[in-house]
């Protein structure tokens, strides 16, 4: 079992950043490919950002491309989401997911364990 505890939302305004971070209570942090997921009121879950598990190859859409960066420190068993540039649109509930093995894939039933999310807010 793999508990995930994202940290860093809130408030913050338009053209501003925010860093969110996922702590991954589990030995094997290196076997898994991580995610970053969003989901504002009314819309689907989608896609943000994914990292593979040794965090050589990084995925995002282009509604978020230049300005979200996905990194890890194996080391230390997170994941991060660097948010620059924000915009209103950005509003929503962020999940971090953890999927056993290397790859990293964009649909999000690909991800087998998730984290409760951490609301951003961006204000125009």
């Amino acid at each position: 079992q793999v508990q995930l505890v994202e940290s860093g939302g809130g408030l913050v305004q338009a053209v501003g950043s925010l860093r969110l971070s996922c702590a991954a209570s589990v030995r094997t942090f290196s076997t898994y490919a991580m995610g970053w997921f969003r989901q504002a009121p009314g819309n689907e879950r989608e896609f943000v950002a994914v990292i593979s598990s040794s965090g050589g190859i990084t995925d995002y859409p282009d509604s978020v491309k230049g300005r979200f960066t996905i990194s890890r420190d194996n080391a230390k068993n997170t994941v991060y989401l660097q948010m620059n540039s924000l915009k209103p649109e950005d509003t929503a509930v962020y999940y971090c997911a953890a999927r056993y093995g290397g790859i990293a894939v964009r649909r999000s039933i690909g991800y087998d364990y998730w984290g409760q999310g951490t609301q951003v807010t961006v204000s125009s």
